[in-house]
């Protein structure tokens, strides 16, 4: 089970927020050549995020994308997803989250981020639960509250939102569901 200060904060959260290149994905961006010698850029996304982000959305933690980068394929994971917040483009990233306090009401020890590189660490320092993927830098995993086992791209989300669900009473609900 997790350490009981890690389940408190888990249990206050009520939006989740999450870079993307190297938490949604494992960081590593494909450009693939069109017929008309122009590039196309894509990246790869886990199912099990993906499922564990839907879980998210009908059990009332609202969910985002703040990133330094963006593209077609971040805005369709963001519109599947049901997400709330999408923000690209974006390497100072504190603004963005006043903005989102300012806009949801609600506190910082309301909102959890993940985030696994140096452009993160202002998110990390101001949010109720801070976590990072495996694969994140050391600076990052020295000061988040839970180093999550996965990595970025490979369910690091899914754990994330395991925990915030398990900590408010609701993963037995979502479990039962698939006969577990």
């Amino acid at each position: 089970m997790f350490p009981a200060e890690l389940v408190e904060r888990a249990r206050k959260i009520k939006l989740l927020l999450m870079d993307c290149d190297g938490v949604l994905t494992d960081g590593k961006i494909y450009f693939l050549p069109m017929p008309d010698g122009s590039t196309s850029e894509t990246k790869c996304f886990d199912c099990q995020d993906g499922i564990a982000l839907q879980w998210a959305w009908k059990n009332g933690v609202e969910t985002g994308i703040i990133s330094g980068r963006g593209g077609m394929a971040v805005k369709e994971r963001a519109r599947s997803a049901h997400m709330r917040y999408l923000f690209e483009g974006n390497t100072e990233k504190l603004p963005l989250l006043e903005q989102v306090m300012n806009d949801s009401g609600l506190t910082a020890d309301e909102i959890a981020y993940v985030g696994d590189d140096v452009t993160d660490i202002p998110l990390l320092k101001r949010v109720g639960l801070a976590a990072a993927p495996s694969n994140a830098r050391a600076e990052v995993l020295d000061l988040v509250h839970y180093a999550v086992p996965r990595a970025g791209g490979s369910g690091a989300i899914r754990e994330v939102i395991e925990l915030i669900l398990k900590s408010q009473g609701k993963w037995d609900a979502i479990w039962a569901k698939y006969d577990v």
